[in-house]
């Protein structure tokens, strides 16, 4: 039996507007008195850091003159991985869902989220895989396997928060400003520079909320994209 799932698309938010949003729905979702939910939307240019905070921050590679000159803010997070960054034409997905009481197992969530960017890129063409030992949703590259979709997650009493960031038609230059995921040896990649052309990020929403809804077995229904309080 599926249940429901409220699909709230929230074109462009703030960063800081974003986490508070998902606490106020934490906080509703173990109280009972909201379902659950699947915030899909875009960040202004902005970098974030994982729980390890110091590790992190090591991981942005130029001073915060640069940063500041870039229009690129930094905002420590509670959500697990490294240092990432979120911008526009980039689609993140905030999942506010109770794993209880038959999926209570991180690992398997963090696997689900893979195998829903995995099904999106299906929907464009490109073939996506996981890398072992490496969390999010990685391609095939003229350059060797590079990152798509990046993962960090926070669990509180089953309820989670955060969740995935999707490079659809992302300023892939912008992630030259960190380490992405504290890993150096690969690279960071999108939809837009596999295809040769931009998506219209409407698509990769449907897509997900799609495929978000057969994994997690949730009936889906959509909002307006211009609400967010």
């Amino acid at each position: 039996m599926s249940l429901p799932l409220e699909v709230r698309r929230l074109g462009v938010v703030p960063y800081a507007d974003a986490v508070a949003l998902q606490r106020t729905l934490v906080d509703d979702r173990k109280a009972g008195r909201t379902g659950d939910v699947l915030l899909l939307l875009e960040h202004p240019h902005v970098i974030t850091l994982g729980v390890k905070t110091d590790s992190a921050r090591s991981h942005i590679v130029v001073p915060p003159e640069i940063l500041a000159a870039r229009g690129v803010e930094v905002h420590e997070t509670g959500r697990g991985g490294d240092v990432t960054y979120h911008g526009p034409g980039q689609l993140v997905g905030y999942p506010i869902i109770d794993l209880k009481p038959d999926r209570c197992d991180v690992h398997a969530y963090v696997r689900d989220l893979e195998e829903l960017m995995i099904r999106v890129c299906a929907d464009f063409g490109v073939e996506a895989y996981r890398v072992a030992g490496l969390s999010g949703t990685w391609v095939d590259t003229p350059r060797g396997p590079e990152k798509i979709g990046a993962i960090g997650v926070r669990i509180s009493r089953w309820v989670t928060s955060h969740g995935f960031a999707f490079n659809v038609n992302t300023d892939l230059d912008l992630f030259r400003l960190i380490v992405p995921c504290g890993i150096a040896d690969h690279g960071v990649t999108s939809l837009q520079s596999l295809l040769g052309r931009r998506v219209p990020l409407t698509d990769v929403e449907n897509s997900v909320f799609e495929h978000f809804a057969r994994i997690f077995a949730r009936s889906p229904s959509s909002t307006a994209p211009d609400i967010y309080a």
